[in-house]
């Protein structure tokens, strides 16, 4: 990826939409490109503005469970992701995270990240990783058919953790550090993720998960 990375800000309040772009920009690999609230078609937006990723900020709503489909900021949402757009949601709680992952929302974080883990989150979606903070996961159906059809075992959420881990590179003795859980049981899920994603080494594993969007940054 050659220059800064160009976002799009999407949300409702504009105080928290300059706010959000204020932050952003202070980080040389970011760029805001435009801010739009929920009243501009996705397709005229990103004609308009050519971003690389889409951050959208759902807002500190008193009800946040999911919304109908036919809702118009939830109408919009799907059109971005339908449209082929790299969409980040920031969210202020889980409830709604399985509905936007239905949507093709690949990128979940919560509000209050910070600056530099949304900029981290926003490279990854936009290099069509799945971003998805660990407070989310367990309201994920994750993939469990491979590329070429063939079914795989779901993995556990500890098991996704593990995952998330080894893509870091951390050794066995750091990942049980890590999860507070001994070597021997991280062996064993590692020996579990490798059998499910028929991976031969721990590299090969990373690899899979990366093809499978499994991967959580």
């Amino acid at each position: 990826m050659s220059g800064p990375l160009r976002v799009l800000l999407v949300g409702e309040d504009p105080l928290a939409r300059a706010g959000l772009a204020g932050t952003l920009n202070e980080h040389p690999t970011c760029e805001v490109v435009g801010q739009v609230d929920q009243e501009i078609a996705a397709a005229e937006a990103l004609a308009l503005f050519r971003p690389e990723v889409v951050i959208w900020d759902l807002g500190w709503a008193a009800d946040p469970a999911p919304r109908p489909r036919g809702a118009s900021d939830w109408a919009l949402l799907i059109a971005y992701a339908e449209a082929g757009a790299h969409v980040l949601a920031l969210l202020a709680g889980a409830e709604a995270a399985a509905e936007l992952w239905a949507a093709g929302v690949r990128g979940l974080l919560p509000r209050h990240a910070a600056g530099a883990s949304i900029v981290a989150a926003a490279s990854a979606v936009g290099q069509g990783l799945a971003v998805v903070d660990p407070s989310f996961t367990e309201q994920i159906p994750w993939p469990t058919v491979r590329p070429d059809g063939i079914p795989l075992e779901e993995l556990t959420v500890r098991e996704m953790e593990v995952l998330q881990l080894l893509a870091e590179g951390l050794p066995n003795k750091s990942i049980a550090q890590r999860l507070d859980i001994s070597e021997h049981t991280v062996k064993f899920h590692v020996n579990a993720i490798l059998r499910k994603l028929e991976a031969q080494s721990r590299t090969e594993a990373v690899v899979q998960a990366t093809r499978l969007g499994l991967i959580l940054l």
